[in-house]
């Protein structure tokens, strides 16, 4: 079986002309650039994209004009700018992924690491720099498909394929001074490949999705359940084989998984757990035609997105969305000016998607963009909801738009899903003392008969 990961994609030959780097969508696509297109200083490869806690936009690849190197550069509203110094890492950086602490908004990321014999390493942004998060090259061997996410409390965990342990799964979390093995080393019951690793937010345990090469390279999803791994489901679930397996929760807490799907013409298909079984999420292979990239995400009012490279629109970049009966295209599909790789898809918290990659049209240089749409018909619930100032000192103001006044239930949550304050309210703006909360993050939820609402804060 043929599988191709395009990480030289860059190097086949590219018609570049000044209309194509000026290129812009039509207002009618929806899909607009942030920023200037092809921002990054040179080619870039194993591009992950990411939010801060205060909604800035953060893109972390393997960067062309520094030794293959990490970088990490974010939108500050105007420009693409550095953050810390380019080409930090200590040697080539591959597998990057890219994440946020929730407790006190540093970024992190995992890679791995050529300078350390393969292994994997994870970095964070302290003061003004990047610096090593215990040991550089912590794993006990070579590291593949490495995949970084923070468990509800603030601790990072890494996944990913261990070739010390037969290219089986391997988790590691980092327990203040040193990364330890979550559970077994090598888990899993054959190697593992596409290694995606995400945390429950209902019971804030972690699981794994990958390609399982012991059930005919079908998916397979496992949880930790406190002291050893288990198949959730049916191990091999899938139709067929698969590749780039991306997982995420739902706001229910229902793990579901896209993936290129070779049981369905490689074609893009997403799979939920029901809690007896992994069943479809509409049709299987929703794409119009075969994949690369796969990249699953939920908007902040719950509808699984999926970006991808789309090969029925010249290799270009596509975004789809299930509206609850089917797949439908988010704006024009093949949104982008030219070929694409290594689709990255996160959700501001306004609730507008962005796609990062590297841009054929550009040289193979980062490009980020995101959907435009009009007011009200771009996730909605989330939009109406606005949280200032963020970060907070002493006072927050939860204010609802165009809301209708009727009573509501307002909950503000820690991180660890402990309550800290409610009350009820049917005023539309509100403003709450915060002065004595400790620092670091918090959930607003605004509870109704009609609809639901939520949104972070950070007290300073």
């Amino acid at each position: 079986m043929k599988k191709r990961i395009y990480i030289l994609f860059l190097l086949l030959p590219v018609v570049v002309s000044a209309q194509q780097n000026e290129y812009k969508p039509s207002p009618l696509y929806s899909w607009e650039n942030v920023g200037k297109v092809g921002f990054s200083a040179g080619t870039v490869g194993w591009t992950s994209l990411a939010f801060s806690l205060f909604g800035e936009p953060c893109l972390a690849y393997w960067d062309g004009v520094n030794s293959n190197k990490a970088t990490v550069m974010k939108f500050d509203g105007s420009n693409w700018v550095n953050m810390g110094t380019a080409g930090f890492s200590a040697g080539i950086a591959q597998y990057i992924s890219l994440a946020f602490n929730p407790v006190n908004g540093q970024p992190y990321i995992v890679y791995r690491d050529l300078g350390n014999s393969n292994k994997a390493t994870v970095m964070k942004f302290y003061g003004n720099d990047w610096v090593n998060v215990g040991s550089a090259g912590f794993s006990a061997g070579t590291a593949n498909y490495t995949s970084l996410k923070f468990s509800l409390i603030g601790e990072p965990y890494v996944a990913y394929s261990d070739e010390a342990n037969s290219k089986k799964a391997t988790v590691m979390k980092f327990d203040g001074n040193n990364w330890v093995n979550v559970g077994p080393a090598g888990f899993t019951a054959g190697s593992a490949q596409c290694t995606s690793l995400a945390f429950s937010p209902t019971d804030g345990q972690p699981y794994v999705a990958y390609e399982d090469m012991v059930n005919s390279q079908k998916v397979s999803v496992m949880r930790f359940n406190g002291s050893s791994w288990q198949n959730v489901g049916n191990a091999g679930f899938s139709a067929g084989a698969s590749f780039y397996v991306s997982l995420a929760f739902s706001l229910a807490g229902q793990p579901f998984v896209a993936f290129k799907d070779f049981g369905n013409s490689n074609k893009a298909t997403v799979m939920k757990f029901d809690g007896n079984n992994w069943v479809n999420v509409g049709s299987a292979g929703l794409s119009a035609s075969e994949v690369d990239w796969t990249s699953l995400a939920f908007s902040p009012a719950g509808r699984p997105f999926v970006a991808y490279v789309d090969y029925g629109n010249y290799n270009r970049a596509s975004v789809m969305k299930f509206d609850g009966n089917n797949w439908i295209n988010e704006g024009l599909a093949g949104f982008s000016a030219g070929r694409v790789g290594f689709t990255s898809l996160a959700f501001s918290p306004a609730g507008q998607a962005y796609v990062g990659y590297a841009d054929s049209a550009n040289l193979a240089m980062a490009t980020v963009m995101f959907y435009d749409a009009p007011t009200g018909i771009n996730e909605p619930e989330h939009l109406q909801l606005s949280l200032y100032p963020n970060p907070a000192s002493n006072e927050l103001t939860i204010d609802l738009k165009n809301v209708h006044r009727e009573i509501r239930c307002i909950e503000v949550d820690d991180v660890t899903g402990n309550q800290v304050f409610a009350t009820q309210s049917s005023e539309n703006k509100i403003t709450l003392d915060v002065g004595n909360y400790a620092a670091g993050i918090y959930i607003i939820k605004v509870k109704m008969a009609s609809s639901n609402y939520t949104g972070k804060f950070c007290k300073e």
